[in-house]
């Protein structure tokens, strides 16, 4: 087979599996989420904007503070009003991009009542999260002014763990139902496999994710105790074979056995420290920018959104560091697949159903832009090329 096998004309094959116009509805629907970002970075700017001359966190903070000095409180509570008024102003774009826009490409069938509901239970749960952590950043900022980003990095792999550690148990389940992969031809496949990969057998599950989204999509989430390996339903009403589903599995458990949610999240935990070294330095001028002449300071929570236009600007900037090493992962991740489940076709199969919601062949300088998972057309080669060296996939095609 590996003289006569031929992985471009095979990765080819596979990706004329999908007519011309299916190809380019999907680049539209990937370019145009590129074009997002921007867009996204802009009401950002206008929505902080908005917020600080209106004075209202100024005005909460004043109030909290109208008898005796609460840091902590005011931190908690200026946090959260901000975030929620900022969900507020920002809902008709959050709209668009989240919802509308999804529905205009055929991957989500979820109702805007649903959408909307689940956004909403997310800003909660977001903000009390986000209002403890808030917390804790302003409690560094008062205590070690001129160090405090330095301390950032471990403060933000903290709270990292946790939500690593407590979403699969507490957070996931709000929004979808998880259930064991049910008795069968497949379950059996998945416990062999998780047996013999080191990998708990009872953390592979199967979640209602057609409720949200059409995408055909599986992942692994959680930290230690609390990972597992989840596949949406959505895989299962396109028309998952054995062959994928020991392919798509194999993938998500190359991600929980090479741990790499942890060294991502140091990772990210280092650039969080970079990203607040940053802020401490740009602080003042961007508040002069904007206006926010009633903000006492750094250590002033009512300056909030100042501190969010800095990030959000220094996110857009790093987004193709964070897109390369998220690359890096999935990349590991199909090796891992093909190694140890030896399903290059039904990784290939798998592969061309994620083409409508990730464009199958962009340019190298787009992929390294704007792409945390390697193109889809260059996953499969890859699957194509290890067909061609190494022996038959032990199920069929």
């Amino acid at each position: 087979m590996a003289q006569s096998f031929d992985p471009a004309a095979a990765t080819a094959a596979y990706l004329a599996q999908l007519p011309p116009e299916a190809h380019a509805k999907a680049t539209a629907y990937t370019q145009g989420g590129h074009w997002l970002m921007l867009w996204g970075l802009i009401v950002a700017l206008v929505v902080a904007t908005i917020i600080i001359r209106s004075g209202v966190l100024v005005t909460l903070r004043r109030r909290l503070e109208r008898r005796r000095s609460r840091p902590v409180m005011v931190s908690f509570l200026v946090g959260f009003a901000y975030l929620l008024i900022d969900w507020l102003i920002s809902l008709p774009w959050s709209a668009y991009s989240g919802w509308w826009r999804q529905k205009q490409y055929g991957l989500t069938s979820q109702p805007f009542g649903g959408w909307l509901g689940e956004a909403a239970i997310g800003v909660g749960i977001g903000g009390l999260f986000a209002g403890l952590f808030l917390v804790a950043l302003y409690a560094l900022i008062r205590k070690a002014p001129r160090t405090w980003w330095l301390w950032s990095g471990g403060l933000s792999a903290a709270f990292i763990a946790v939500l690593m550690l407590v979403s699969p148990l507490y957070i996931e389940p709000i929004f979808n139902k998880y259930t064991p992969a049910p008795a069968g031809p497949v379950r059996d496949a998945v416990v062999e496999m998780a047996r013999a990969n080191g990998v708990p057998s009872d953390k592979i599950f199967v979640y209602d994710g057609s409720k949200q989204s059409n995408a055909y999509t599986a992942n692994v989430s959680g930290l230690f105790g609390s990972a597992r390996v989840a596949m949406s339903d959505t895989m299962f009403k396109q028309g998952a074979d054995l062959a994928e589903v020991r392919a798509v599995v194999g993938h998500e458990m190359g991600h929980y056995a090479h741990q790499h949610s942890l060294w991502i999240a140091g990772v990210m935990s280092l650039l969080s420290i970079v990203a607040f070294f940053l802020v401490d330095r740009l602080f003042a001028p961007v508040s002069r920018l904007l206006g926010a002449d009633n903000v006492q300071g750094l250590a002033d929570p009512a300056g909030l959104p100042v501190l969010a236009v800095i990030l959000a600007v220094l996110g857009l900037v790093a987004a193709p560091l964070q897109n390369s090493l998220i690359r890096l992962a999935e990349t590991d991740a199909d090796r891992f697949s093909l190694e140890r489940v030896n399903e290059p076709d039904g990784l290939a199969k798998a592969l061309v159903k994620t083409i409508a919601y990730r464009a199958a062949s962009p340019s190298q300088l787009e992929e390294m832009l704007f792409y945390d998972h390697p193109a889809v057309s260059v996953r499969i080669r890859r699957g194509m090329d290890w067909k061609a060296a190494h022996p038959a996939s032990p199920t069929k095609p």
